[in-house]
């Protein structure tokens, strides 16, 4: 008896080969986005215990100085919390972000507000310029303590709506892997405070010759309003507006709470 011939395998249409590629892609890429968070995620976890020796912006940075021949200009120096003044801790909360006890990384309220604060400052611009072409305004920025950690630490300096994404994401591992005291000590650790000044400690002896356990309650105000543009304001210190600003967040300071 003959043998039956097995019916010929249908070869895949374009259309098919299309979707099956589209397919792998979509895997390949899901996989490499896992395989990101995790990675971010242990970045994170470790500095529960141990304190980040340098963040992406610092290395920026120092790069930057180093292409300028001005490396000799960098400072910085991590120190333990029970050496950072809590008068200073009242003051970076203060000022840059009154909700930082109560949030759970970001202040959707506040972000809602330098939004709308940021289209009347573009609406008022373009009618200022009229047909000329518009000059940029001083732009809000809403980010939480834990926010501007997050981006520091692991991202680019890029506004991109995916670099800000992956900035919330990152601020949610910090939150949920390190209580708020040890975010808010990374964070005075590792801030920029002026051209090549990075941490608390350094910004003291740089700014009121002694260290950051030292700090008075004035000292701490003048030192946390540099923070919005520490490179343009730590060149005039002592300005007059920056006086004002300390003055206020020095009147904020005993309403704060410390975590």
């Amino acid at each position: 008896m003959p043998r039956a011939t097995p019916p010929a395998t249908p070869k895949p249409t374009p259309a098919r080969r299309r979707g099956a590629w589209w397919l792998r892609w979509l895997g390949w890429t899901l996989l490499a986005g896992l395989s990101l968070q995790a990675w971010f995620a242990l970045r994170v976890g470790v500095l529960a215990w141990v304190d980040a020796p340098s963040t992406t912006f610092q290395r920026t940075e120092a790069w930057r100085l180093a292409r300028t021949g001005e490396l000799g200009r960098w400072r910085h120096q991590g120190v333990p919390t029970e050496r950072l003044s809590p008068q200073l801790m009242r003051a970076v909360i203060a000022s840059e972000d009154s909700g930082f006890t109560e949030h759970f990384g970001v202040d959707w309220q506040a972000m809602q507000s330098a939004w709308q604060r940021n289209q009347r400052q573009w609406q008022q611009a373009a009618r200022r310029a009229g047909d000329g072409p518009v000059r940029p305004a001083r732009l809000a920025g809403g980010s939480t303590i834990t926010q501007q950690l997050a981006k520091n630490l692991l991202l680019s300096g890029e506004r991109t709506l995916l670099r800000k994404g992956q900035e919330l994401l990152i601020a949610w591992m910090l939150e949920a892997m390190l209580d708020k005291r040890r975010i808010l000590t990374v964070y005075l650790n590792s801030v920029e405070w002026g051209d090549g000044v990075f941490g608390a400690e350094a910004a003291a002896r740089h700014y009121a010759r002694k260290s950051a356990a030292q700090l008075s309650a004035a000292e701490a105000a003048r030192l946390a309003v540099l923070l919005p543009a520490p490179k343009r304001y730590g060149r005039r210190p002592d300005s007059a507006y920056l006086s004002g600003r300390a003055q206020t967040v020095l009147a904020r300071m005993p309403a704060v709470r410390l975590p």
